[in-house]
């Protein structure tokens, strides 16, 4: 079950890589992104001192009145992956013109989860085929239920 979902990412970016991270949330924020209140739209992923951070994510508290005071629903939250993943992903961030993004947030059993993908920038001729044959796919999809 899908949480949050970064929905213009498959419009901006092409996925080059994709992985799956646990990330390390506060249990005020589990019940918030449960209740689909997360945030992923301009978020990404930076990797320094050898771990992986959500950077630009909002979530808010479940109880806004029951929440410290300083609380920051934009924190910076870890990912929990293998040494191995971070390394490859610290690779993949050193080349230009690659980012890291998140594409979702969902449950797994018990666990939040995140995929986050390896991406490269569209440019907008590329955005306007995409838009183009989505728009053809939905035309032909329409012909056919008829």
């Amino acid at each position: 079950m899908n949480l949050a979902e970064n929905k213009k990412f498959f419009l901006q970016y092409e996925a080059l890589e994709q992985y799956e991270a646990g990330i390390e949330l506060l249990g005020i924020e589990v019940k918030s992104a449960k209740n689909n209140q997360a945030q992923l739209d301009g978020s990404r992923v930076l990797v320094r001192g050898g771990e992986a951070f959500l950077v630009g994510a909002t979530i808010p508290p479940y109880q806004a009145s029951n929440t410290k005071e300083d609380y920051d629903p934009t924190r910076a939250r870890r990912l929990l992956l293998n040494h191995k993943q971070i390394v490859e992903l610290y690779d993949y961030s050193e080349q230009r013109g690659l980012t890291i993004i998140p594409i979702s947030m969902y449950n797994k059993g018990n666990l939040v989860k995140l995929k986050i993908a390896v991406a490269r920038g569209k440019k907008k001729y590329d955005k306007r085929q995409d838009i183009k044959k989505r728009d053809t796919e939905r035309d032909l999809g329409r012909t056919l239920k008829r």
